[in-house]
Formats: structure tokens, sequence, C-alpha cells
């Protein structure tokens, strides 16, 4: 890996364009690089992950509307849409901005940690779609993929975002940018173009998931991808973009992060050297963020250990910045507090979450945060009594930068109204790849057998579960047979129109 420091070049100053992030980014995905056999084994895992939490969330609101606007868009040469008969094809981006919505919309898939936040599994409805519809072989998106996942994950590690209440989507355009140009093996030229342009069209504030959170944040990554997609389709005509959108004097950096005198390191491969970045990424077990996943293992265990949860007086989390900060009772939102919240306000909401994991000794995506669930008067009770606070060694242990020592717990102390308090430790989540028991192969099926039971039928289970372990084997224009399809009559309508 190579150090690249990122700093802000006044115009006068000219920075040549090889000695620009977003060059080196597209050096990046324009090598040859060998793909990791790691790698393509957890970008299966992945695309499995993806396909389990998308179809079960096929009926939900958000989901509806993304497909009936992705369904005014039909191309019969281009992508499939999840539930849809695999014969009927659309546009491209609105694949990805349906199929990326369905994705998102559980929160449920796959996470990275750093200096900002990431879900890198939102890279892969857009490369799929663009794949389908450039009749792609299975290696080509296998290499498109993990190129994406080395792009996002590696500006995780260099360049803050929240800091500045920017939403992380904005690493989320130039990976998607970077990854497309990968697999069409287009050239460092066009990837450089495409990475910018991308970039510069995905900048958003963090309100989208902050206060009462809506739909939006479901649909804020699946728009990056689509703007990405229109960014490549755009350079590949022979198109600029704003340059540079790193380092310019007006860019990013100046103008909306750390300003002109900042400096960032950030991480890429050297030139052909394997990429194995999403390696270090981790999916969910439980539908919530992932800062709340070993709080609900810290819940499920404590909740052995309290005979009565009616003797609580309080409960005290001691945790790392972000966790306290963005999901705990540093965010200061009155919002995650109120039982009357959307399902995504609570989902960010550690309180809450808590609060339900200890009272049912589990955790649902669906019965968990239900309005009679959330109502509940003796949840309310314990979800009042919970307090989080920032510990200085959980924030240092969340930046440790080898991935071994990376942890995403808490310390939590639940102090009896008989004066006793009962402590519970854990670094990380279960299901960490570090943690006590790791996701494999068979924990991915698994999950999605569990997501998708009722809603499709074993055959069509069985088929997808047979192609997308062949994957490497796919060849062009059989990228297809990763759609899962579902009954017509199943697939639930909005009754509102809109433009399309």
């Amino acid at each position: 890996m190579i150090l690249h420091k990122i700093k802000v070049y006044p115009s006068k100053k000219y920075l040549p364009k090889k000695k620009q992030l977003a060059w080196r980014i597209a050096e990046m995905a324009s090598d040859n690089a060998k793909l990791n056999k790691e790698s393509i084994e957890m970008v299966i895992n992945r695309i499995i992950d993806n396909a389990s939490v998308a179809v079960a969330s096929l009926n939900r609101k958000p989901v509806i509307s993304s497909r009936e606007m992705a369904l005014g868009h039909p191309n019969r040469n281009g992508a499939t849409l999840f539930g849809v008969n695999s014969k009927l094809r659309f546009d491209c981006e609105w694949a990805a901005w349906s199929n990326g919505t369905a994705v998102r919309e559980l929160d449920f898939h796959d996470t990275f940690l750093a200096a900002d936040y990431s879900h890198p599994g939102d890279n892969i409805p857009a490369l799929l779609a663009v794949a389908q519809q450039k009749k792609k072989s299975g290696l080509d998106l296998l290499r498109g993929i993990i190129t994406a996942y080395e792009t996002q994950v590696n500006l995780v590690k260099g360049i803050c975002l929240h800091k500045h209440k920017i939403d992380h989507i904005a690493h989320l355009g130039p990976s998607v940018a970077a990854g497309i140009g990968s697999m069409l093996k287009l050239n460092t030229e066009i990837i450089f173009q495409g990475v910018q342009q991308a970039l510069h069209t995905t900048i958003s504030t963090r309100q989208s998931r902050k206060g009462e959170i809506s739909s939006w944040k479901a649909y804020a990554p699946a728009h990056a991808g689509k703007l990405a997609i229109e960014a490549i389709d755009r350079v590949m005509r022979g198109e600029g973009a704003p340059s540079p959108i790193y380092e310019g004097e007006d860019s990013v950096i100046a103008r909306i992060l750390d300003g002109r005198k900042a400096l960032y390191k950030v991480p890429l491969p050297k030139k052909n050297e394997e990429k194995k970045a999403i390696l270090e990424t981790y999916t969910k077990e439980y539908s919530a963020e992932y800062q709340a996943q070993a709080l609900i293992d810290i819940a499920i265990k404590l909740k052995k250990k309290i005979k009565n949860l009616n003797q609580i007086k309080k409960i005290d989390i001691y945790t790392s910045h972000h966790t306290h900060y963005v999901i705990g009772t540093g965010a200061n939102d009155p919002q995650k507090m109120d039982p009357d919240a959307s399902r995504e306000t609570l989902d960010h909401s550690i309180m809450y979450i808590f609060a339900v994991a200890l009272e049912d000794g589990s955790w649902h995506h669906v019965k968990s945060y239900t309005k009679s669930r959330a109502n509940k008067k003796s949840t309310i009770k314990i979800w009042r009594s919970i307090k989080t606070h920032e510990d200085k060694r959980w924030t240092k242990k969340y930046h440790d930068p080898n991935p071994k020592k990376k942890c995403f717990g808490a310390k939590v102390i639940v102090s009896l109204k008989n004066g006793k308090k009962i402590t519970e430790i854990l670094d990380r989540a279960d299901a960490h790849p570090y943690g006590l028991r790791p996701f494999n192969r068979e924990n991915y099926i698994n999950k999605f057998q569990i997501l998708t039971k009722n809603l499709i039928s074993k055959k069509e289970s069985d088929k997808f579960l047979y192609n997308v372990q062949q994957l490497k084997k796919l060849k062009a224009g059989q990228l297809h047979k990763l759609n899962i399809e579902i009954k017509k009559s199943n697939l639930k309508k909005n009754n509102k129109k809109g433009i399309f």
C-alpha cells in the first residue's frame, strides 16, 4: 500500500493530474492486478447478503416507490429489477436506483467504519446493473466490485466527512465510478474524469441521518450509484469533470471539508497489487446500525443475568465517540427517545435498540420495530433509563488501524434498585470477522433463507444460491441469473402516482 498525502493547492500553483487523488484512484482501478481468491469469495458472500435484505424489503413503501419509478424506464437490453420477471429489463441507472434502495432499506447489509462511515455493499447494485446492460461476465463483475470496495474503504480510512456533516455517500459516488471503470476496462483518463464527476454530484448533508430520519436514508446510496453511472456515461462520451475535485482551490476539501490547510492521508494499493480491502469489511447479524451490533449481543447476554428487569434503576453505556454522538444520547436528538419515531430513526437509537434487545433477549428485523413494540410501557421505562458516554479508550480502539484490534463495542453497567451493579463488556459483535462466531458462507446462506422465507419459492432460492456461487464461471450476458423473481401478484403497489 502507498499512503498518499492530499492537500489543497491554489489555482496559480498547477497540480499535475497524475499527482491528484482522483488520478491515483483511477490508476488503481485501471490496473490489471490479479484478483485475490479470498476477495472473490467475499464478493459472493456480499451479493448473497444484499439479495437477502433486498428481497425482505420488496414490499416496504420506499422500495415499492423506487421500483415503480424504475418500471417507467424499460430497456429491452437493460438490467433486471429485484422481484420482477427477469425477462423484463430496464435502464441500468434506474435498476441501480430501485435495487440499491431495496438493499439499503432495512439497514441490514455490510459496513466499514474508520475515519468515516460506509456501507460498501451499496456499490453492488449499481455495478451489477451496468454489468447486465453491458453484457459483462462474472469475472468482470468481480473485478469491478473488488475495485469499488478498495476505493470506498480507503477513502473512509483517510477522509472524514461526518465531522463536517457531509453524508457518507460522498465516498460512494467515486467508488462506484472506479468500480464501473474497472469492470468495463476503461482507461485511466476516463475513470479519472468519472471519479471526479461522481464526487462532484454526490455531496449532500448528514441531515438525511439526523433528527427525524426519513426514507431518504434508503434512497441516498441508490442515488449516488445512479449519479455515478451517469457520470461514467458522460465521460465515456468524451466529456470532462471539475478538476482537481479533491485538491482544487474551490474543491470539496477546500470549501466543504477541512479547508485550505487540510492534510489527508489516503492509502491505496500499488499498481498491480492485489486488492483486499473487502476483507476488512463486516456484515450485520441484526437489522440495525452497525455500532449497535455488539450492544445487541451485550443486551442478550444481560437478559440471562438480570432476573427481574423491573429492578433496573439506570443503564450506562461507555463507548466510542462515534457511537455516543451518532446513535447515543450524545446526538441530542429527542426523536431517538420517541416511541412514535420512524423506523429509520429507531434503528439509529442505541437506547431504543438496547432496551428492546434486553427485554426480548433477541432481535428481529420487523417485529423489533413495530409501533406496538416501541410503545410498550416496560420498554419505554428501560429506554429512558439509558445514557451513553464517550470513553476515550473505546474511541482509540474504534480507530485502531489494525483490523484485528479495531473495536466497535462498549462497556455496559446496569445499576439495580438494590444497589447492585451488573457489568458486561464486548469489544466487537459476535458475528464480526474477529468476533466470537464470525460469519462464513453458511451464515450468509442461512441469513438469505431466513429473510426470503415465504417470499420466494425453494426453486428460486436454490437457483439463485447455485448461480451466485458459480459467479466466476458466468459468461458474458449471463448475469441476469443473479436476479430473484417473486410472483407478480405478491408485489405490492403504491396507489399514489408520480411523473414516470
